[in-house]
């Protein structure tokens, strides 16, 4: 059971150093065996990708990429309600990024100088979705969606086949919703190595995104430089932030819809009434009997769970910006008036009626979010992951010649004189 922890500036500091037990390096077992997995994919190509598969799925798929009437056909034998659930996503998630696009530019001057910026989608994009029991669905659409938008021309999904060699008919329904162009029956570090490489059969990519398990994480991370990512994802994490107001049933579902993703997964509570932090441990308690992950909940709860009993708002407020988690809840009188004291947070879910999972499945927000503390600079997953700007420069000879002091002035304090020879010479 959840001890109630009271905030007298050491008890809860000692309780918030876990998370960061959390996030620590990754095991150099892992990173040697991503390593020598990656080094084989870039050599060998697709028969590194069947070698893999046998050794880690016990049979490589009859065929590595899936035919478009095969998306199709699972878009077509999907149940209609499913399909109607994610055709809505879809819509939700279109509407909130297409608000996030930015134009290209140009600035005109009155000397005949010429300014600008251009903005454009990357070629091609891989997206790395899991299979088995983690098939997320919902991940296809949060990762393809913002991609279109963004005006990438192709859309490569790799996903690895479950154990009748196939892939999960879910992921190719969303995959036919969101318009991936072509999708792979590979996984695991080798897909990635496979995408950020190129091989006989699975084009290179400009950019990869998607969640993946430690081994997708680490390959993601060697790879980085070679391809872009979007980012190094660790185990999810939710923040609640509480007054007297708050229905205990609700905190305790909220805080155990983030703790059954994973053992390692972190739910914390953040309150100022001690009577709605003791119900909230009886609700989960209750509640926790329910559902069918409790084992995780109880193990994720009891190593990286807390409820805190905070003295002020203010108080709660400073740790939250601390902890920086990726879902933070406010349930609070009036959490309109205070979302602008949580600066360091993935995505904020205001009031009792807007869980986690309303943005994890539904409204448009994008649910690829920064974990681990990051979101103190890093930023959720947007149009602008999948745009690239480059600026442009034009001068007439008199604007170049009235700005060639200033230039040679400085390209001679750094005492770099081609570049002031590459002025002067002009005139």
């Amino acid at each position: 059971m959840l001890n109630i922890i009271r905030a007298d500036g050491n008890a809860e500091q000692q309780a918030l150093s876990l998370l960061k037990s959390r996030s620590g390096e990754v095991d150099r077992k892992v990173t040697a065996v991503v390593t020598e997995i990656i080094e084989t994919v870039r050599r060998d190509g697709d028969k590194a990708l069947a070698m893999y598969a046998e050794k880690f799925d016990g049979k490589a798929p009859d065929k590595l990429e899936i035919s478009k009437e095969e998306i199709e056909a699972a878009l077509a034998a999907a149940d209609p309600k499913f399909v109607r659930a994610l055709r809505n996503s879809a819509e939700n998630i279109a509407k909130f990024h297409e608000r996030q696009k930015q134009q290209s530019f140009i600035d005109t001057q009155p000397n005949g100088v010429i300014l600008g910026q251009r903005v454009r989608g990357l070629a091609r994009v891989g997206l790395y979705v899991p299979g088995g029991t983690a098939a997320y669905p919902s991940s296809v659409l949060m990762n393809a969606v913002p991609a279109r938008i963004a005006g990438v021309k192709e859309l490569v999904m790799v996903t690895p086949p479950g154990k009748d060699g196939k892939a999960n008919p879910d992921i190719l329904t969303a995959a036919a919703i969101a318009g991936v162009d072509r999708v792979f029956l590979t996984g695991g570090a080798q897909a990635v190595a496979a995408l950020a490489y190129g091989t006989e059969s699975i084009p290179q990519v400009d950019k990869i995104v998607g969640p993946g398990n430690i081994y997708v994480a680490t390959a993601k991370k060697l790879l980085y430089g070679q391809v872009d990512i979007d980012m190094i994802a660790g185990p999810s994490e939710i923040l609640v932030v509480a007054d007297e107001t708050a229905d205990p049933r609700f905190l305790a579902a909220d805080l155990m819809s983030q703790a059954e993703h994973d053992r390692l997964a972190s739910s914390i509570l953040l309150c100022t009434d001690e009577t709605v932090c003791q119900k909230t441990v009886e609700e989960i308690q209750r509640q926790k009997k329910l559902l069918s992950r409790e084992t995780i909940i109880d193990e994720a709860l009891e190593n990286f769970g807390a409820v805190i009993l905070c003295q002020s708002f203010a108080q709660m407020v400073a740790l939250a910006n601390q902890i920086a988690p990726e879902h933070l809840e406010v349930m609070t009188r009036d959490p309109l008036s205070q979302v602008g004291f949580f600066d360091n947070a993935g995505s904020v879910f205001l009031g009792k009626y807007s869980p986690e999972p309303l943005g994890d499945y539904y409204a448009g927000p994008n649910h690829v979010l920064p974990t681990s503390g990051t979101a103190r600079f890093f930023s959720p997953l947007s149009v602008d992951s999948f745009v690239k700007r480059s600026s442009f420069i034009y001068y007439t000879e008199e604007a170049l010649k009235n700005a060639a002091e200033d230039i040679v002035c400085v390209a001679e304090k750094e005492g770099l004189t081609a570049h002031a020879n590459a002025i002067t010479v002009r005139f």
